[in-house]
This record gives C-alpha cells, structure tokens and sequence, in this order.
C-alpha cells in the first residue's frame, strides 16, 4: 500500500487507482443492436400505455 508521512508524522494511505483505457466508439453491429433495443424499448412503454388507458377506461 501507498503510504504518504505528513507533518507530524501521521500516515496517510492512499487507495490504488485503477488502470485506465480509453473507450472505443461503437461499431456496427453494436449501433444496429443499440437501435433494435431502443425501437423495443419504445414499442414496450407504448403497449404499456395502451394498456393503462384501455384498463383505466
């Protein structure tokens, strides 16, 4: 573990960062995945609501 001594001889600990990489941007299939999901996501909330006012009627 990192330890730092500050004035007064306290010690100080230090957590270990993580590494770090860069994100890469999505490919195609991975856009075409993210636009099925959401057309899904959508086509779900609206059944949702169909159902909501039809029942609530």
């Amino acid at each position: 573990m990192p330890y730092t001594t500050e004035e007064g001889g306290r010690l100080n600990n230090f957590a270990v960062e993580p590494k770090m990489y860069t994100a890469e941007p999505p490919t195609g299939k991975q856009k075409t995945v993210y636009l099925a999901m959401g057309v899904g996501a959508i086509a779900l909330i609206g059944g949702l609501v169909a159902i909501a006012v039809s029942v609530s009627s």
